[in-house]
């Protein structure tokens, strides 16, 4: 779903007043009545009709039909508008520029500040589904409807700004949290490169062994990440990791756990071995090395994510997983074809020599190397700036 931002510059305050009144109404109705609506807005009859018909033309509002009553639903465009207003209105989103990652549950943007600095967008956008894998999740989708799904949103953007915070706080490399509403979180724009677009490093075992450690510590402090893997982890150019998306972590006290921690080391004994040739024979096991020594999961609970909705979301992920299983996504299918192609590439080149990299050798290899024009993000020529006052948007100069 892509962000529209230059839109916002046509709507008034009433039309966010109604907008904020379809969201409200939305919590206790799947279709909100028109009637309730106006009742909700609070201004005049005439203005809400009005502002309907705007807002349903530039599709922040759907009209649906019941056989009781005609009625409209909130849309993921006028959620993202009600998050940018009150985010511009903090200062803490004033102007949005590239889309810099897009993945199957979220959207990543480069912003700016009240004070120019630039910053990462996050939103979060659980339910997202590819054509491929409609007609084997329909049964799922249809157990849900639009509401439910910007909830959930919602709860996996509150869970991963109260995980950062707390990581953050005990001296995990995690990007700084600064700020979220509803489904949209912005944190620390770090200048890194995602570990799946570095295609070569020269210290492959050095590297390893950070990231299990990483993995160890999390467990230690009662947390586990859940989705370890060379998309979530960036490398800077001192080749320092950080550790990002944070929605499916969960507690070493999760019935699960050994599970997922078991999950996460296995993405990377088989990510270096297929990518770097490295293999080493140690690795963590839970059994013996997650050992609880802090119990940041219980500071989690503390800062106002509880177990309630913890369990909404841990639901949510189990049931995605059930009806991803046995089907490979794009990602994978790409990056099983790059790493064929790199294979093909070594072979040809150094024939029957060893493929798995030995710490003695580990020097030989050169530094990390991606891309550049991946890498090239600025926050655009031509900037969308937000209008704090109405929450309106004009192009800057």
């Amino acid at each position: 779903m892509k962000l529209e931002v230059k839109t916002l510059r046509y709507l008034t305050s009433d039309d966010f007043r109604v907008l904020t009144a379809v969201e409200m109404g939305s919590k206790n109705h799947e279709i909100v009545p028109v009637h309730l609506i106006i009742q909700t807005a609070n201004i005049r009859h005439g203005n809400v009709q009005r502002c309907i018909a705007e807002l349903a033309r530039r599709n922040l509002v759907a009209k649906e039909c019941t056989s009781k009553y005609d009625g409209y639903r909130l849309t993921y465009g006028g959620y993202d508008y009600l998050a940018l207003r009150a985010l511009s209105k903090r200062g803490t989103v004033v102007s949005v520029g590239n889309q810099i990652g897009v993945g199957k549950e979220s959207d990543i943007h480069v912003v700016a500040d009240a004070d120019g600095h630039e910053r990462v967008l996050k939103i979060h956008r659980l339910g997202r589904t590819s054509f491929r894998t409609v007609k084997n999740n329909r049964d799922y989708l249809q157990g849900r409807h639009t509401a439910s799904w910007m909830y959930l949103s919602r709860l996996s953007a509150t869970k991963e700004v109260a995980f950062m915070r707390v990581l953050k706080e005990h001296g995990f490399p995690v990007p700084i949290p600064y700020d979220h509403n509803r489904h949209c979180v912005v944190m620390e724009f770090v200048d890194a490169f995602p570990l799946r677009q570095i295609t070569e490093v020269a210290q492959p075992g050095k590297l390893y062994a950070e990231l299990m450690d990483l993995i160890v510590r999390l467990a230690q402090s009662g947390l586990i990440h859940g989705d370890f893997n060379e998309f979530n982890i960036l490398i800077k150019e001192s080749g320092v990791p950080t550790l990002i998306d944070f929605p499916q972590m969960v507690s070493t006290s999760h019935a699960n756990a050994e599970f997922y921690f078991n999950r996460d080391v296995e993405c990377i004994r088989t990510y270096f071995r297929r990518r770097y040739r490295y293999e080493s024979a140690l690795y963590p096991k839970f059994t013996r090395d997650a050992t609880r020594e802090f119990s940041l999961d219980v500071k989690v609970s503390a800062s106002g994510f509880n177990r309630k909705q913890l369990k909404e979301l841990d639901e949510y992920y189990a049931e995605r997983g059930e009806i991803a299983e046995g089907e490979g996504s794009e990602d994978e299918d790409e990056e099983s074809s790059d790493d064929q192609e790199e294979e093909d590439g070594t072979e040809s080149e150094t024939g029957s020599e060893e493929q798995t990299t030995s710490d003695d050798e580990e020097g030989k290899t050169k530094p990390p190397t991606a891309t550049p024009t991946t890498m090239s993000v600025p926050l655009v020529d031509e900037l969308v700036t937000i209008d704090k006052a109405v929450g309106a948007l004009t192009i800057s100069d």
